[in-house]
């Protein structure tokens, strides 16, 4: 995306001659922070500092002071729905429209870069922070994070996509280790950051707390220098998370350029002690100075004009109705009728809204809507009527509690519908610490169960960060939707969509499970020890369920509509073979409902002919369309080569191995409703081969193979590894190295390393 229009010139600070002119003191000096957000001016040379804020969900701009962890007062700005709400929309646009927004707060504020968007995977639904992040699906969270950045760049503030790499809980998340293979890093936990990186190029990106692999994310040289930047190519610069540096010098060697917030001279001091004893050098420190240099430039220095907010919050209520997702509505219960029978409103959260999640995201509101107030509003031709039902603390006397749910089932009696409203409390999820369970707490559903026998028809409207267990209680819900965590005008929103002023639309970006005991980090989930073992791989989220045939309550992709939609006539063409293929799958969706509707329709690939182990299927494109009752629309999605690629381990490199692969389109990834073959020619796999390579592996190889087996008929070893049967594939299995000490070998040691060498050139 092109922001030249908006992003000032780098002219404003000549950065080579600033860099020129600085003293080391003063080098050193940029590589920390002057305060807890922001950068450290050079008076002298006109250098001022820059403004970094959070912000993923909204500006939370603390002009003295500050704090991580959202303790402290901000300057008001809208608060917009969290991630994980947001990725339920699946609308790229909406994402982009939402980013602007932000950096239109930012620039008004004086913000120059927004901490933000989270792009880590969503691991275990313990995680506490799973609220602030999009998805269990790497493309998926990568698309709509490449979009939010690009938003918030093209109205001049810069971003940080983070935490870079494999933060996946809050459980000593200072200081865990993340023990994970090179293929699994590459195809799950990097993808998202790389789309960010190669196509929004972000202005900063933000290091993680834990180790990977034992190596503190801050001072990896491999993930900041080699992936990041001679892989990626990225430019811009590296900072650190709040806190996250452990030795600033090996730090600043792997590509650390900044360190937040200010060390108070501590890290400098490191630095200094380095360039003296050698382990560092000058240009070591122009290297990173001159980028934080380049940040300041590319930031304005003064205050943009005021924004809208009530246009904002008009935005933040529109993308909220846009990421409600309606799970069930069993008998079409939803949406309600403006006239009616009495309407029975059950739940704090209906008056006290919880519109965000804890920490560092946390917003303070321009205004706050509550759903019962909205939906009093909306339905003013019924009745409606209200109680709290249970409080939003797990310490309420039994008294109390009894007390409430009294109240509540006599707040439903001869009403129409009940529309309770449960969810998570605060306390419940939060950075810093993760979740120990899955449940609603028991005396919401304690509620749930007395009023489900006091009246007729019964809706439940959840709000939480991050999936909870549904199936124990669900059965006595005709309806259920997932809000998540919507922001300020999330009230608003919910009674759009439950009074069917906005038909939902949202899919879910996680996948909902039966129950905890089924999610695939059960066992390394926080891990002990210090330690956290990434042991199912690949299999994060559905791929996790699918490859185990596990049955979920609702699966990744669900949502429904008040209409209904229909595809058809599945068509795929390759626009280009061989090593880069290219492939445009392109169907019919219609609506065949009453209602207008929006429909996401997602296009997923399996490898049907893989040599590695590959998940049963990988979402790889999805559109989002908008289409009155029976209108038909075409939909085209393209299909890169990275769609049909796989990590090879033996290869360190992505490849797309020959054969056939099926294309799914559906909607959700278990509700597939058209399928079709591709084949492909792709890059043919011929494994490296040394003399510790197995028999198997040489026979297979296009110049070895055959010269091992001119060489091994007629003698007895040589006749046993061609042999058919359970007795060949047993020496087939043996290193060659060790196979040519058998008795009767007909190659030798020597032969093998001559033969190697041949091969290799």
């Amino acid at each position: 995306m092109d922001h030249d229009d908006v992003t000032p010139a780098a002219s404003r600070l000549d950065v080579p001659a600033v860099l020129a002119a600085l003293t080391l003191e003063e080098k050193v000096a940029l590589l920390d922070g002057s305060d807890f957000w922001r950068t450290t001016p050079v008076e002298r040379l006109g250098v001022p500092a820059a403004w970094l804020s959070d912000g993923p969900h909204g500006v939370r701009a603390q002009p003295v002071g500050g704090d991580h962890l959202g303790a402290m007062a901000a300057t008001p700005a809208v608060a917009f729905p969290t991630a994980a709400a947001t990725a339920s929309s699946w609308d790229v646009d909406l994402l982009r429209r939402l980013g602007r927004a932000l950096g239109e707060e930012a620039r008004a504020q004086g913000v120059q870069v927004v901490l933000g968007p989270g792009v880590n995977m969503k691991r275990s639904p313990l995680c506490g922070r799973n609220f602030e992040y999009f998805s269990e699906d790497p493309y998926l969270a990568g698309e709509l994070a490449v979009a939010m950045v690009d938003g918030v760049q093209g109205a001049g503030v810069g971003t940080s996509v983070k935490h870079f790499a494999a933060n996946n809980q809050e459980t000593d998340r200072m200081s865990v280790s993340v023990d994970i293979d090179e293929r699994t890093l590459r195809e799950i936990y990097l993808p998202a950051f790389e789309a960010v990186v190669t196509r929004a190029r972000p202005w900063t990106v933000m290091c993680a707390y834990n180790r990977v692999n034992g190596v503190f994310a801050s001072q990896d040289p491999w993930l900041l220098t080699r992936v990041l930047r001679e892989e990626w190519g990225y430019d811009g610069l590296v900072v650190s998370d709040w806190g996250a540096v452990y030795d600033r010098d090996a730090a600043l060697a792997a590509g650390l350029d900044l360190e937040m917030p200010s060390s108070g001279g501590v890290g400098a001091a490191a630095v200094h002690r380095a360039l003296a004893a050698g382990t560092l050098t000058e240009a070591d420190v122009d290297r990173s100075a001159r980028r934080v240099l380049e940040l300041v430039a590319r930031s304005r220095p003064e205050p943009g004009p005021d924004y809208d907010e009530g246009a904002h919050h008009a935005l933040a209520r529109e993308a909220a109705a846009d990421c409600v997702v309606l799970l069930r509505n069993d008998d079409a219960v939803l949406p309600l009728a403006p006239t009616g029978g009495p309407v029975a409103v059950v739940g704090e959260f209906a008056r006290t809204p919880r519109f965000g999640g804890g920490g560092s995201s946390q917003v303070t509101t321009t205004r706050l809507d509550d759903a019962l107030g909205a939906l009093r509003e909306q339905l003013a031709g019924r009745e409606v009527r209200f109680a709290p039902g249970f409080t939003l603390t797990d310490d309420t006397p039994e008294q109390e509690a009894a007390r409430l749910r009294d109240e509540a089932v006599q707040a439903v009696r001869g009403a129409d519908v009940a529309l309770l409203f449960l969810g998570l409390p605060d306390a419940y999820e939060s950075e810093g610490y993760d979740r120990e369970h899955m449940h609603l707490p028991p005396q919401q559903v304690a509620v749930l169960e007395a009023v489900a026998g006091a009246v007729e028809r019964v809706v439940v409207v959840l709000t939480n960060g991050s999936v909870v267990e549904v199936a124990p209680w669900q059965h006595h819900a005709d309806a259920l939707l997932e809000t998540w965590l919507l922001g300020q005008a999330g009230g608003g929103a919910v009674a759009d969509v439950l009074t069917g002023a906005v038909n939902p639309s949202g899919k879910l970006a996680e996948t909902m499970p039966v129950r905890l005991a089924d999610n695939p980090a059960l066992g390394n989930f926080p891990g002990d020890a210090g330690v956290v073992h990434y042991g199912e791989r690949l299999l994060i989220g559905y791929r996790w369920y699918d490859a185990h045939a596990l049955q979920v309550a609702y699966p990744f992709g669900h949502g429904l509509s008040y209409t209904s939609f229909e595809y058809a006539d599945l068509a795929i063409e390759v626009l280009d073979d061989g090593v880069q293929p290219r492939v445009r799958a392109s169907f019919t969706v219609t609506n065949t409902g009453a209602r207008a509707g929006k429909e996401v329709a997602q296009v997923y690939v399996s490898d049907d002919e893989a040599t590695v182990f590959r998940p049963d299927q990988e979402l790889k494109g999805f559109t989002k369309v908008a289409l009155e009752p029976g209108a038909s629309t075409r939909v085209e999605v393209e299909l890169d080569a990275r769609a049909f690629a796989c990590w090879h381990p033996a290869l360190g490199r992505w490849v797309v191995e020959p054969g056939t692969f099926t294309v799914l389109v559906g909607a959700s990834s278990r509700d597939v409703r058209l399928r079709g073959a591709v084949a492909l020619a792709g890059e043919p796999v011929t494994l490296p081969v040394d003399p510790d390579a197995s028999a198997e592996r040489w026979l297979a190889h296009p110049t070895l193979g055959p010269r091992l087996r001119e060489l091994a008929p007629g003698t007895a070893l040589g006749d046993l590894i061609l042999l058919e049967g359970e007795t060949g594939q047993m020496m087939r299995a043996i290193p060659m190295r060790r196979l040519v000490r058998f008795p009767g070998s007909p190659i030798t040691e020597e032969w093998l390393e001559e033969a190697v060498a041949e091969a290799q050139g």
